[in-house]
């Protein structure tokens, strides 16, 4: 037996076993000491962020909110969105047990970082940092590595052999960089992988799935949307027998649908989506047991669809739009009753819709427009309980319009269809209803007042039918509407003036009827991107409003109408009034007695409303002025109150009047807006103030309308703002025909140039981005467009006019609104179906404000029967070249590169799924990226300086803000 060492021979042993732990919580003191100093020499090197604040040397690092510790030793790191900018220090490698490192959603630039000493590290992610420059080619140092996320950042060059040497990795993502080489085949020596996701990575040079990728019989998710992928899909993907999710979709693959696609039985998702695919689709992929998503959009697939999909899965989403398929729809789609959607739009499809779907209780959306089917719709399909989108334009549909629509549709297309009868009086329970397009049918009779009480509706289209009679006097409801277009009918009767109280109404067409009768002078207050009353009987002068050269096609065959100013080729009024001297002196005595007895009465009414009003509201007259300062002010309320003067008013619009007032001691031009000049607050009005006096009044930011004070009382709500000197971008852009200023003539006379389109646009970025990002809770604006996009002296933008914003309660939680707001043209398609709100339908309506700078064109267009972002998504399908859709009034003088960014960032900003648009953080990223006034980070050189330039015309990229794609939730169809 040996012998004990001295001490332990002579020691007792509770003595000893004291001494012995004694020791080994020493050695663990001294190590979590080193590792301190380890990771406070890391915080003093990463400048010593503030959201670092609880590292300090008073505490021990495993009670660190951003450490974890295992066996007292630090095992992992995470610095997730803790604002990060300084490069992270090599030395964080002698925290020699360190296994994940976390440095996900900061501004870290700089090369791949100089962690290849982490020789135990398992778990790197980098996602969402402006890391630049290429994956070390020894990357296989750390070998250990079983997690890798480089997503959203600007890696460039050839992603190295080595990766395929990491043989313990089964997460590998880099989505959206700016790699430029081809795919390594070595990734298909990986054999433990399971997640794959080279997404969005659209600089690669045009090559082919690497067949090699068939040998990783573990993976479960492969995403390569946007890949730059060419040629076909390889046979041996038909051996990745573990494959759960498969995306592929916006590239140029060509071929046939491999028919052993079949044999992946573990398959939930196939995502083949815009390509150039050809062929039938292989009846054995209707077979799969496990498919809940089928979506093949946008290719060239012909023959018939398999008749056997649904009845051998629970599928759930079912997409072949935009193809060449032809016969019948499935009979059993929703077999397992759990189908949330089928598209199937731009086909050439026959037949009836399968009674089967009239019996599908988990329909969402059923879109088949564009083919040639016919019969009636099942009745089911309508009062599906869960029903959002019902579109079946450009059919042979026939039958009657429904009494009961699902409570929460919102969206039925059924224009150019075969449709007849009335419109039936239980329209009125149609009450989330925002869309009705049923343009070019056969509905006739009258126009029911019953479908003036939907409260939520903002596109009424019934253009092209039979309807006659005179419209309801009287519109209860329609607050919300945006376009109206009742043209090609029978109507008659005279225009009914409360059409001019619709606040958010810009699209009005009534021509090719037979109204009669003078214009109402109502209609004036409205402000009209497009109005249309040819064809009619109308006569009369025509509202002052609208005698200026932008509506010289909206009077046309009315030859009763005349104006007395302004450039419209119609007749002057004054021209046809008979001179007084010939007027017998009967008339003249009639006139008189009429004149004086019109005034005594009004005199008598007035003097009876005073009356009544010096005994009902007395006190309320007497009322002060409350005034609630949000700057530093050189004037009272009482300048502002006696300075709302006609002379002073410059626009009037459906939430109130708008003065502009000169404040005498500083020569400030103030902008006054005045809520409501009834004694009873409209509900509406009294919430739009609110909103906008709660949010204007907490933040600041030079890219965001400056707002002075506001003033108010029970029967006034004024808000005062900064003077925008330049006004609109809507003006500048479009020529809005408001006179209302001296300045409006300017804008006929000065191009707004490229540099400035860009300079506003980066403006505006920067004031929404605040608003997304820097507040205290997110703020959603709501009704972002360009006439929202206030300029000053030097052109900076401003964003303006938050009546509509809505503060989230929560960080990244989607608020429930009471209604949809906002402007057509500019409203997310989600919007238009759900009353969910976040902020990706701001970036939607700034998308369109994008493709408004570069195309120049409004967001609707009358001529196109389309709006801009349909017509923007045409030319992109078409390869159409920057040059043929870019502003005839900037080629000469901007930059192709710059302009194809825009367009570019435009197109992905109004995707239809809001899960795949940028965030604006990104957005203004991009765009900054265009100016050289802006730019930060890398120096990009000119070729360089339109980061989604790609062979002359314009891909559609961006910096995805998810870290991963599982689309499951891009529904095409929501």
């Amino acid at each position: 037996m040996p012998k004990l060492p001295l001490l332990f021979a002579t020691t007792p042993f509770p003595t000893l076993f004291f001494l012995l732990i004694l020791s080994i919580f020493q050695v663990i003191s001294q190590n979590l000491d080193d590792e301190r100093s380890i990771l406070l020499d890391v915080k003093q090197q990463l400048g010593n962020p503030p959201s670092l604040q609880s590292w300090n040397s008073s505490s021990l690092p495993c009670d660190w909110p951003e450490i974890t510790c295992t066996d007292n030793t630090v095992t992992a790191i995470s610095l997730h969105n803790k604002t990060i900018r300084e490069k992270i220090p090599a030395t964080i490698c002698d925290l020699k047990n360190l296994i994940v490192l976390d440095l996900s959603n900061n501004y870290i630039v700089g090369e791949f970082p100089d962690i290849l000493n982490c020789s135990k590290l398992e778990y790197l992610l980098l996602l969402q940092n402006s890391f630049v420059g290429p994956i070390p080619a020894d990357i296989d140092r750390l070998s250990h590595l079983r997690y890798l996320d480089l997503t959203a950042n600007n890696f460039s060059g050839d992603i190295p052999a080595a990766i395929g040497r990491l043989r313990e990795l089964f997460y590998l993502f880099l989505v959206q960089n700016e790699f430029n080489g081809t795919w390594p085949t070595e990734i298909g020596n990986l054999a433990n992988l399971e997640h794959l996701a080279m997404a969005y990575n659209d600089k690669f040079r045009p090559s082919a799935l690497p067949k090699e990728f068939g040998a990783l019989k573990k993976l479960k998710y492969l995403w390569m949307t946007q890949a730059n992928l060419i040629g076909e899909i390889p046979k041996s993907f038909n051996h990745l027998s573990s494959l759960e999710h498969l995306d592929l979709s916006l590239n140029k693959l060509e071929g046939t649908i491999p028919g052993g696609f079949g044999k992946l039985q573990n398959l939930t998702g196939l995502n083949l989506f815009w390509n150039q695919l050809s062929g039938e689709i292989p009846v054995n992929i209707s077979l799969i047991p496990t498919l809940e998503t089928f979506k093949v959009f946008s290719n060239q697939l012909s023959g018939v669809l398999p008749p056997a999909f649904g009845l051998h899965s629970e599928l759930k989403r079912f997409e072949v739009s935009e193809n060449k398929l032809s016969g019948e729809l499935p009979q059993h789609l929703c077999a397992r009753g759990v189908l949330l959607g089928v598209v199937a739009s731009n086909n050439n499809l026959s037949g009836e819709v399968p009674k089967s779907l009239g019996n599908c209780r988990s329909l969402l959306t059923i879109q088949l427009s564009n083919n040639r089917f016919s019969g009636e719709i099942p009745s089911g399909i309508w009062t599906s309980p869960d029903m959002i989108w019902v579109m079946l334009a450009g059919n042979s549909f026939s039958g009657t319009l429904p009494s009961k629509l699902a409570r929460n549709l919102s969206r039925v297309e059924i224009s150019n269809n075969k449709f007849s009868g009335p419109i039936p009086a239980e329209i009125s329970s149609w009450m989330n209803i925002a869309v009705l397009n049923a343009s070019n049918n056969m509905l006739s009779g009258k126009i029911p007042m019953e479908l003036t009480s939907l409260r939520n509706i903002s596109v009424l289209l019934l253009d092209g039918n039979q309807f006659s009679g005179e419209l309801p006097s009287e519109i209860i409801s329609w607050k919300s509407l945006n376009n109206l277009n009742l043209s090609r009918n029978k109507l008659s009767g005279p225009i009914p003036k409360a059409l001019g109280s619709l606040p958010n109404l810009n699209y009005l067409d009534l021509s090719e009827n037979q109204f009669s009768g003078q214009i109402p002078p109502e209609l004036g207050h409205l402000t009209l991107n497009i109005l249309d009353l040819s064809f009619n009987q109308l006569s009369g002068m025509v509202p002052i409003e609208f005698q200026y050269g932008g509506y010289e096609h909206s009077f046309l065959n009315d030859p009763k109408l005349c104006v007395n100013v302004g450039t419209l080729k119609l007749p002057r009024c004054d021209a046809k009034v008979v001179d007084s001297d010939k007027l017998s002196t009967k008339y003249l005595v009639m006139i008189l007695i009429f004149v004086v007895s019109g005034f005594l009465a009004i005199v008598l009414f007035t003097l009876l409303m005073i009356r009544d009003d010096n005994r009902k509201n007395h006190s309320r007259d007497h009322t002060p002025w409350k005034v609630t300062q949000f700057q530093t002010l050189d004037f009272n309320e009482q300048y502002i109150l006696t300075n709302l003067t006609e002379n002073n008013l410059i626009g009037r619009g459906g939430s109130g009047e708008v003065y502009r007032i000169a404040n005498n001691r500083s020569g400030e031009l103030l902008a006054v807006k005045k809520i409501c000049n009834n004694r009873r607050l409209d509900h509406k009005f009294q919430k739009q103030f609110i909103a906008e006096v709660e949010i204007l009044g907490t933040i600041r930011h030079s890219n965001i309308v400056k707002l002075l004070c506001c003033i108010s009382n029970e029967s006034s709500s004024l808000l005062v703002y900064e003077y925008m000197e330049k006004q609109s971008l809507d003006r500048w852009l479009h020529g809005k025909k408001q006179r209302t200023t001296s300045m409006t003539s300017s804008v006929h006379n000065f191009v707004l140039d490229w540099p400035t389109r860009l300079q506003i646009a980066i403006g505006a970025a920067k004031g929404l981005c605040h608003m997304h990002e820097n507040c205290s809770a997110p703020i959603i604006h709501r009704d972002v467009k360009s006439s929202n996009i206030l300029l000053d002296a030097e052109f900076n933008a401003k964003i303006a006019d938050f009546g509509l914003a809505k503060m989230l309660v929560k960080q990244g939680e989607a608020d429930t609104m009471s209604g949809v707001a906002g402007s057509y043209g500019y409203i997310a398609p989600e919007y238009a179906y759900t009353t969910k709100v976040n902020e990706k339908i701001d970036v939607y309506s700034f998308g369109v404000v994008l493709l408004e700078l570069v195309t120049g064109r409004e967001p609707n267009s009358r001529d196109e029967h389309m709006c801009l972002v349909e017509w923007a998504w045409d030319q992109f399908k078409e390869e159409k070249t920057i040059e043929e859709v870019m502003d005839e009034e900037i080629k000469e003088q901007c930059e192709r590169a710059q302009v194809t960014t825009l367009f570019s960032l435009g197109l992905m900003c109004t995707t239809r799924s809001p899960s795949t648009r940028p965030t604006m953080k990104e957005v203004l990223e991009i765009l900054r990226q265009c100016s050289p006034q802006e730019g930060h980070g890398r120096k990009k050189k000119d070729h360089e300086a339109a980061p989604l330039l790609q062979n002359g015309t314009y891909p559609a990229t961006y910096k995805h803000s998810e870290k991963e794609s599982d689309n499951e939730d891009d529904d095409n169809f929501i």
